[in-house]
């Protein structure tokens, strides 16, 4: 006959997901994240809500972006209404959206209202140019890092490689408006996906 100590003991319960305290939490996270976006927005999304708050996993946040991508507006505040919209519904997509747009508005004006004295001097154009060179590396370094999270994608590397490849061609040789890429590319993926998973 078992006894208690026999028994197998039940495994460990695995912590709590960190999530935001209140809607004051996501206003000023989501502020705290919008003044760090200059020239590159989505690494620092990528990086305050997946690795250093960890609201969500690399894959959550693939997919949301996805999302935020295929709706009208930014895709940024898209995402921050959604995960707002999650924790604390209509209150807590508000105070993301107000978390991404307040400050960063006032800072804007007030850097239109300085860019419009200094515009044509040539040390500012070339800072510009020197920024959107950052930019660029900053999205390069993000898709590496969102390219892992395919890894267990039901398409295989294989064929999201493809489609990654065929969205390059289509946005940088092709010059395909966003408004095409989404439906024919991101569609044709979408169908594939449903596809596999379907019974």
């Amino acid at each position: 006959m078992a006894t208690a100590t026999d028994l197998p003991s039940p495994p460990p319960e695995s912590p709590p997901r960190p999530q935001p305290r209140n809607p004051s939490d996501l206003f000023w996270s989501f502020t705290w994240l919008a003044l760090q976006g200059f020239g590159g927005v989505l690494a620092v999304v990528q990086r305050e809500l997946v690795e250093k708050k960890r609201w969500m996993t690399n894959e959550e946040f693939v997919e949301d972006w996805a999302v935020a991508q295929i709706m009208p507006g930014p895709n940024v505040v898209n995402l921050s209404i959604m995960i707002g919209d999650r924790y604390f519904g209509l209150r807590g997509a508000l105070a993301a959206l107000a978390g991404m747009l307040t400050f960063p508005l006032i800072l804007v004006l007030a850097l239109a209202v300085v860019y419009a004295q200094f515009a044509s001097h040539p040390a500012v154009a070339g800072a510009l140019r020197g920024m959107g060179a950052v930019a660029a590396g900053l999205i390069a370094g993000v898709g590496i890092k969102l390219f892992v999270s395919i890894k267990n994608h039901s398409l295989g590397r294989p064929l999201c490689v493809a489609f990654a490849g065929l969205t390059i061609v289509a946005m940088a040789w092709l010059r395909w408006p966003l408004f095409w890429i989404l439906p024919v590319i991101g569609g044709a993926a979408c169908v594939l996906t449903w596809r596999k998973l379907a019974p």
